[in-house]
């Protein structure tokens, strides 16, 4: 997402000075974007394509977390930036239900979407986190900060239950 040193295993993206010129809230939505994408890497490492779209005791598949990390970070930005969701998102949305891509192309689409969000959330780093913004079509009250915070922590949320459905298709190998 930027230039920064190689990243040390035992040392959260949070703790390694990164994305020190982004203001607070900022750096912190950037270092959750840093530390998903790596969990997804270690995690989904050695995992086959037909596993990341199976639901392994009843999980939701790997694939479309993935799916679904990759769009809702579009979508949430767009509520943060003060928009409302274009009818390509929408569609989008719809799609995250199904799709046969391959781990690689999940991952790409992964890592293309925190590109374009980086670049985003980059841009909102200096508005005034309190504007006031709308979600959906019920048009529910957020700011703009509650929107960007809700990208780190939609993430996250996400990205755990990919390692713990990792977890149970590696464990099912055994």
């Amino acid at each position: 997402m930027s230039a920064s040193p190689a990243p040390q295993p035992s040392i959260e993206p949070w703790l390694r000075g990164t994305h020190a010129e982004v203001p607070t809230v900022a750096r912190a939505v950037l270092h959750a974007l840093d530390l998903a994408l790596e969990d997804l890497g270690k995690w989904t490492a050695g995992l086959t394509d037909a596993e990341v779209h199976s639901q392994p005791l009843g999980l939701m598949p790997v694939a479309r977390h993935l799916r679904h990390i990759a769009r809702s970070t579009d979508r949430i930005l767009t509520y943060a930036e003060g928009g409302q969701l274009s009818s390509e998102q929408l569609a989008r949305l719809k799609a995250e239900e199904s799709g046969q891509e391959v781990l690689a192309e999940l991952l790409a689409e992964v890592e293309a979407s925190f590109r374009d969000a980086a670049e985003r959330v980059r841009a909102l780093a200096t508005a005034d986190l309190e504007t006031a913004r709308t979600v959906g079509r019920k048009q529910l009250p957020t700011s703009a900060g509650g929107a960007l915070v809700h990208v780190a922590d939609h993430t996250q949320r996400h990205v755990g239950q990919v390692v713990t459905t990792a977890k149970v298709l590696h464990s099912l190998r055994r």
